[in-house]
């Protein structure tokens, strides 16, 4: 079993998250952007040459569990991945994913868009 699909399978919802602390800027993080609303920092564990995270600043567990409260914010993410990926020079493409869930991959409970290029993306994925 891979080591990302284990960590999945053992992460549990609730409480506080390390995504959590990092955008409280509690923990030290290098951010290649930030607004009110969210930041974005390089994935610790690249699974492609450019693979960068976009966490908004609100704590949401998961995406089955985003209200329609949380809307405009989830807009916002994905504007500021387009942003962050243009400011990255990724005029070739990228993939957005959001995991959702242990059978989706989820290993961190607060939302999260991985942004993902520098190389062929295949499919289907996973």
């Amino acid at each position: 079993m891979s080591e990302e699909i284990e960590k999945a399978q053992q992460a549990k919802p609730g409480g506080d998250t390390i995504f959590g602390k990092i955008a409280r800027k509690e923990i030290p993080c290098e951010f290649i952007y930030e607004d009110d609303q969210c930041v974005a920092f390089n994935d610790l564990s690249p699974q492609a040459p450019v693979h960068f995270l976009v966490i908004p600043k609100k704590p949401i567990s998961r995406l089955s569990e985003a209200e329609d409260a949380d809307e405009q914010l989830l807009g916002h993410l994905v504007l500021a991945a387009k942003k962050v990926a243009k400011q990255q020079g990724l005029n070739e493409g990228y993939r957005l994913v959001i995991n959702d869930g242990p059978m989706g991959g989820q290993s961190v409970y607060h939302i999260h868009i991985h942004v993902m290029s520098g190389r062929q993306m295949g499919w289907p994925p996973g």
